[in-house]
C-alpha cells in the first residue's frame, strides 16, 4: 500500500508540474499576444517585409542639335555568395577551376590561380564568404552579358552564387568636350556645371517598392498598394554645336601647344539669343599635354587688357568728347604720367594719328592721354560710362562659379591719380572672358546685351516641358550714332590694324586685340626678371550683319610670342572659318538654270573616269577603249576622253596624271620611278615615245593641282 502510494504522489507531482508549466506557457501567450502583441507584430512584419528604394534614370545632357554629351551608363559590381543555399560543395569543386580561368581573362588583375585560391579560401572562412566582392573593378552591360555564361555564374544566383549589383556611372560621350561646363558629379554626390544647375530637373525622382522574405534569404517584390513607381529625370537640351565646339577644342589646343601657354579657353556666342556655341578651356598637365581642369571663361577674373579699349572708346564717344577723326599725337612711344611710363608696342612710336588709327594700333599713349585729358576732374563721369555697360556686376549665371567684375569708383580705397588711365587701357579692372565677350555681343547685337544662354530647354520623353528664354541684360549699352563708329573702329582692327592678318576675301571680321601683363599677386607684374602674359582677342562676324561673337584668351605663352593676334587671332579665325564654311545661309543659291563648266580631270583608266564621270552627271564623249587608259580635255560643255595606249617597249606620257597612276604605267614597262612633290604629274625626266632602258629611273615633278 504504501509503495503504491508513493508511486501515486509521484504521478500527482508530476502532473501538477505538467500543469503548472502549461498554465506558465498560456499565461506568457496571453500576455505575449495581448500585452506585447503589437510590438512583436511590428517586428515581424519589418523582418519580413521591407521598402526598398527605386533609383530614378538620370536625364541626360545634349547638344542643341539632340546629340547626347553626358548620359548614365549603367555598370555592374560582381559579388559572389559563397554560401548559396544550392552552391554544394561538389557544384564549387567541379567548376571552380573553369571559373577562375574566365574570371582572370575578363578582368586581367590576376591569374588563374591566384582567384582559384581567393574563392576556395574566402568559401571556407566564417569570415566574408558571403556576398564576395570578384575583380577590380565594375563591368559594363556587354561584359555582365558574357560573365552570365562562365561557369558556376550561368546556374543562377541560388545554385552559382551570383550575385549583380547596379549602379550608373555618368559619361562624356565627346570626351573631354566642354567638361568643365558640362560638370561632374563627384563622388559625395556634389554636382557642378550644367550638372550642379539643373540637378533638380536630370535626377528624377526616387520610388520604392515592398519585398518580402522569401525561404534562403531572398527578397522578392510584394504586392503593396502604397509602392510608387520612380520618375526618370528630364533631359537637358544645351545650346553647344559639338560640331564647332570639336573646331573650338582643337584650335585652342594647337595654340596652346604651339606658344608653351599654361591655359586658355574660347567662346563662340549666337549675336541675337546669347547662345553659347562651343565653349573650350584647357589647362597644361605635368606631362605636357592639355585637358579641361578649370572653366577659365565663366570663373578666371583677370585684367583684360587692350580688349578694354572698346568699352573706353564707347564712353569717350558717348559723351562726345571726340570722333573718330581727331587727332592725338602719341609722340616717340613712350608717355610718362606721375611716376608710370606708358608705351606702345612699335619702337618710335605712331606719332600724330587719328583716333581711329590710334584704336586701329591699339596705342596704349592715345587711349591714357584721352582719358586724363577729356576727363580731368571728372573721373565719375568715365567710371559710370563703365557702370553704364554692366561692367561691375556679374552675369548671373545658371553654372556656378562664376568670376566677380571689378571696376573701383573714385573714393574708393585703392583709388589714385593713375586709376582712370590704367583702366583705360584695361589694366586696374578685373573681368572674365565671358563678361568681356557679353559687351562685344552687346556692340554686335545693335547695342542690346542678352545674358549667355547655355541650356535652352527641358525635354522628358522627346516633349518639352520647359523653355529658357533670351534674358535681356539691357536694352542698350550706349546710342545708334556711338555704335556705328565702334563698328567703324573694330573692322578698321582687322582691315588695317593690329589683326590685319585675319582679314579674309569670304567674310568681314570686326574686333579688337588685346596683350596684357598678369599680375602675380602682391609681386606685381614681374618676378624673378621674368613677366607673364595674357593675349586676347574679341569681336564679332560677319562684321556687315553680325551673326556670331567670339573671344579666345591664352594665358602665359613661353615661347617669347605673346601678342593677341598672333597667338589668340588665328585660333579665333579658325573657329569662325568653319562657321562660315558650313552655314548656308551665308551662300546664294546654286543657279540651276546654267550648265555649269565640266570640271579638270586626270588622265587615267577609261572606265573609271567614266563611272565617276556619269555619277556626277557630267557630259563626256568617249573616243578610247572602255578598258584601256585615257586623256583628257575639255570643251566648254563636255569632257573628252581620248585614247591612251600604253606599250612596254616606248616610256608612257604621265603628264596629267595622278601618281598612282603614272607609278603604273612606268613600272609595267620596266623602269623605276622616283617623284617629288605631290598632286598630278607636271612633267617627267624621260621624253614620252623613248625606247625603254629596262631598270632606268624616270623622276617625276608633281604639282599641287
Amino acid at each position: 500500500m504504501s509503495k503504491k502510494r508513493q508511486i501515486l504522489n509521484r504521478i500527482v507531482i508530476v502532473y501538477t508540474a505538467f500543469v503548472l508549466v502549461g498554465a506558465a506557457i498560456v499565461g506568457k501567450i496571453a500576455y505575449i499576444q495581448f500585452a506585447e502583441g503589437a510590438q512583436w507584430r511590428e517586428r515581424a512584419e519589418s523582418t519580413t517585409y521591407k521598402n526598398m528604394v527605386l533609383s530614378p534614370n538620370r536625364g541626360d545632357i545634349c547638344a542643341t542639335d539632340g546629340r547626347v554629351l553626358s548620359s548614365s551608363v549603367p555598370y555592374y559590381e560582381i559579388r559572389m555568395d559563397l554560401m548559396a543555399s544550392g552552391l554544394t560543395d561538389r557544384v564549387f569543386t567541379d567548376n571552380i577551376d573553369s571559373l577562375a580561368i574566365c574570371l582572370s581573362a575578363l578582368f586581367k588583375n590576376q591569374s588563374k590561380y591566384a582567384y582559384r585560391s581567393e574563392l576556395t579560401n574566402a568559401r571556407k572562412l566564417d569570415k566574408g564568404r558571403r556576398y564576395y566582392r570578384i575583380g577590380n573593378r565594375n563591368v559594363d552591360y556587354l561584359e555582365l552579358q558574357q560573365l552570365r555564361k562562365f561557369p558556376l555564374f550561368r546556374m543562377g544566383a541560388n545554385k552559382g552564387g551570383l550575385i549583380i549589383v547596379p549602379s550608373n556611372k555618368r559619361k562624356l560621350t565627346h570626351g573631354a568636350l566642354a567638361a568643365r561646363t558640362l560638370g561632374t558629379i563627384n563622388a559625395g554626390g556634389v554636382a557642378v556645371g550644367i550638372e550642379g544647375a539643373f540637378d533638380y530637373a536630370l535626377r528624377g525622382r526616387e520610388g520604392f517598392r515592398v519585398y518580402q522574405r522569401i525561404p534562403g534569404n531572398n527578397w522578392v517584390p510584394a504586392k503593396s498598394a502604397d509602392e510608387i513607381e520612380p520618375e526618370d529625370g528630364t533631359d537637358v537640351i544645351t545650346t553647344i554645336d559639338v560640331d564647332i565646339q570639336d573646331v573650338a577644342d582643337a584650335a585652342l589646343h594647337r595654340s596652346l601647344s604651339r606658344h608653351g601657354a599654361d591655359h586658355g579657353c574660347a567662346v563662340l556666342m549666337e549675336v541675337a539669343t546669347g547662345d553659347i556655341k562651343a565653349i573650350a578651356n584647357l589647362k597644361r598637365t605635368p606631362d605636357g599635354g592639355y585637358t579641361e581642369l578649370y572653366n577659365y571663361a565663366i570663373g578666371e577674373a583677370s585684367e583684360p587688357g587692350s580688349t578694354m579699349k572698346v568699352a573706353t572708346l564707347i564712353a569717350l564717344l558717348e559723351d562726345g568728347l571726340i570722333t573718330l577723326d581727331d587727332s592725338i599725337n602719341t609722340g616717340s612711344g613712350r608717355y610718362r604720367i606721375y611716376d608710370k611710363d606708358i608705351t606702345d608696342s612699335r619702337h618710335g612710336g605712331y606719332g600724330l594719328v587719328s583716333v581711329r588709327e590710334a584704336f586701329e594700333l591699339s596705342s596704349n599713349i592715345a587711349m591714357v592721354k584721352l582719358v586724363s585729358t577729356k576727363y580731368k576732374g571728372k573721373e565719375k563721369d568715365f567710371v559710370n560710362r563703365l557702370y553704364a555697360m554692366r561692367l561691375n556686376q556679374p552675369l548671373g549665371l545658371p553654372i556656378a562659379g562664376e568670376g566677380a567684375p571689378y571696376i573701383k569708383y573714385p573714393g574708393d580705397k585703392l583709388w589714385s591719380g593713375l586709376s582712370m588711365p590704367m583702366m583705360s587701357m584695361g589694366y586696374e579692372v578685373s573681368l572674365t572672358p565671358l563678361q568681356m565677350l557679353t559687351l562685344y555681343n552687346a556692340i554686335a547685337n545693335k547695342g542690346k546685351m542678352v545674358k549667355p544662354r547655355f541650356v535652352k530647354a527641358l525635354k522628358k520623353h522627346g516633349q518639352t516641358v520647359q523653355t529658357f528664354p533670351t534674358e535681356v541684360l539691357a536694352s542698350s549699352i550706349c546710342s545708334r550714332s556711338t555704335l556705328r563708329q565702334v563698328h567703324e573702329a573694330l573692322e578698321g582692327v582687322v582691315e588695317r590694324g593690329t589683326a590685319k592678318h585675319l582679314r579674309n576675301a569670304h567674310y568681314r571680321i570686326a574686333g579688337k586685340t588685346g596683350t596684357a601683363q598678369v599680375a602675380k599677386g602682391t609681386r606685381g607684374y614681374r618676378h624673378q626678371g621674368t613677366v607673364s602674359y595674357q593675349a586676347s582677342f574679341a569681336g564679332y562676324f560677319p562684321a556687315e550683319a553680325p551673326k556670331y561673337s567670339c573671344i579666345v584668351v591664352v594665358n602665359s605663352p613661353s615661347n617669347s610670342v605673346y601678342y593677341g593676334n598672333v597667338v589668340a587671332g588665328p585660333v579665333f579665325k579658325e573657329i569662325a572659318d568653319k562657321v562660315y564654311a558650313t552655314n548656308p545661309e551665308w551662300f546664294g543659291r546654286v543657279d540651276r538654270s546654267t550648265t555649269p563648266e565640266p570640271p579638270q580631270c586626270k588622265n587615267t583608266q577609261t572606265q573609271q573616269l567614266a563611272r565617276v564621270l556619269g555619277d556626277l552627271r557630267v557630259p563626256y564623249t568617249l573616243n578610247a577603249d572602255p578598258k584601256g587608259w585615257a586623256t583628257t580635255t575639255r570643251s566648254d560643255e563636255q569632257v573628252v576622253l581620248n585614247a591612251l595606249t600604253p606599250s612596254t617597249s616606248v616610256i608612257p606620257n604621265v603628264v596629267g596624271m595622278g601618281l598612282r597612276d603614272a607609278i603604273y604605267l612606268l613600272e609595267n614597262s620596266g623602269v623605276k620611278v622616283r617623284f617629288s612633290g605631290f598632286g598630278t604629274v607636271r612633267a617627267q625626266s624621260v621624253t614620252p615615245g623613248s625606247t625603254v632602258v629596262p631598270g632606268s629611273t624616270v623622276q617625276l615633278e608633281m604639282s599641287s593641282t
